[in-house]
């Protein structure tokens, strides 16, 4: 039975911008249209009053909650000034109240941040890279470029006064970037954090421009590292940190890889609770539990093997990635890249090669660190497990060698 301590509430389901690798509003469930644009207040009441019941139930001593959307800046500032009051005083009581929020950043303003800064509520903003990358698919609906209005954005957020809420940047990679240049423009900005995300896809729409018999995402993936690896640690690349804690045998604090219980539960618009998000690629209705937060416990949802994470653990591996030697790292991978219509999720991700590709890499550079180093002279340490998920900001990894790498 799952636990959760991260709560995705989407707060307003439409979006300012129309980034056209966007897995809520470009995939195959378009169920989006039927959600309400704006959280009601007597949802937002709901919701807060069953996590509280939750978190009181479980004992837990903290709980994230993610505001998220579309785009959550669309909901008003007043609206989310409310918000954020009725959350703090329903949850608080119960449970410390760790509140994010991922946001496009293009609406972020002084008097936004100083709301947020007020309230504790710290801010992941998505940007692909340079202007010209992030150009790639983060427009406008009219083609417009958003670049300029979200550099302003991270750039407050990297200002001393705001610096302490910046959780970080969340960037989708396109191969057909250069890795190195995106990454240097990147941490140019000064984040404490990066996020690099593979495209959500699936068996039956497959990553863009994959190539047969070519892992043009580990390859990319593995440029950043070694640029990474060997720089000065000034931003954390979350990727990277997880899988040199599961090498090192470490617990995993994201969905991406390791093989971590689902911790984190999606909560619509319109009260409906949802696994994970990103299920939207695979096909109508996936993420879908049945269960609302007027008529149901989360305890209820939790408890339903059927209708929440009965497809995740090593058992619902498919043969292939249980005798693979490199699944306590990879962890089969995001579990909606698994899937394939004639086999559902019983499949290695799609990005398969990738994850492969990368996680040698990371293994071999280390082992040669190892190598290199003096005994005694320290070692790369795996983090205890956290909870996380898309703007948790965490700091970096040491980067010193250590035992406990693949045989």
């Amino acid at each position: 039975m799952p636990v959760f301590r991260q709560f995705v509430v989407k707060v307003h389901s439409r979006c300012n911008l129309a980034c056209d690798h966007c897995y809520v509003y470009e995939a195959v469930d378009q169920s989006w249209l039927d959600q309400p644009r704006a959280m009601r207040p007597e949802t937002v009441t709901a919701v807060a009053g069953s996590i509280a019941r939750y978190g009181a139930q479980h004992q837990l001593g903290a709980v994230e909650v993610v505001l998220h959307g579309g785009e959550p800046l669309l909901l008003g500032f007043d609206r989310m000034q409310q918000l954020i009051a009725e959350f703090k005083a329903t949850i608080s009581p119960v449970a410390q109240l760790q509140l994010t929020m991922q946001t496009n950043g293009v609406r972020l303003d002084r008097r936004w941040a100083d709301l947020f800064l007020t309230e504790g509520v710290r801010i992941g903003i998505s940007l692909d890279g340079g202007a010209a990358a992030n150009d790639r698919h983060r427009r406008y609906r009219n083609g417009a470029s958003s670049y300029r209005q979200v550099v302003r954005a991270v750039e407050l957020l990297s200002s001393d006064r705001y610096r302490p809420i910046f959780a970080g940047l969340l960037c989708t990679i396109d191969v057909e970037n250069d890795p190195v240049q995106v990454f240097q423009d990147l941490a140019a900005l000064g984040p404490p954090r990066i996020d690099l995300l593979l495209p959500h896809a699936t068996w039956e729409h497959p990553p863009p421009q994959a190539e047969a018999g070519r892992a043009r995402y580990g390859d990319w993936l593995c440029a950043v590292f070694d640029t990474w690896f060997d720089a000065p640690p000034v931003v954390g690349i979350r990727i990277f940190e997880e899988l040199l804690n599961a090498l090192l045998g470490g617990a995993s604090r994201s969905e991406a890889v390791g093989q971590s219980a689902p911790e984190s539960l999606v909560i619509e618009t319109d009260g409906s609770l949802e696994q994970t998000d990103a299920l939207k690629v695979a096909f109508p209705g996936a993420a879908a539990t049945g269960y609302n937060v007027f008529d149901h416990s989360l305890d209820a949802l939790g408890a339903d093997p059927t209708a929440f994470g009965s497809g995740t653990g090593f058992d619902a591996l498919s043969p292939t990635c249980q005798a693979c030697p490199i699944v306590a790292a990879c962890g089969g991978g995001l579990y909606p890249h698994r899937y394939r219509p004639d086999t559902g999720f019983a499949n290695p991700s799609v990005y398969c090669a990738d994850l492969m590709r990368l996680i040698v890499h990371i293994d071999e550079r280390v082992q040669k660190e190892l190598a290199n180093t003096p005994a005694g002279a320290g070692r790369i340490r795996p983090e205890p497990a956290r909870t996380g998920r898309r703007t948790a900001a965490d700091p970096s990894i040491d980067r010193l060698p250590g035992p406990g790498l693949l045989p």
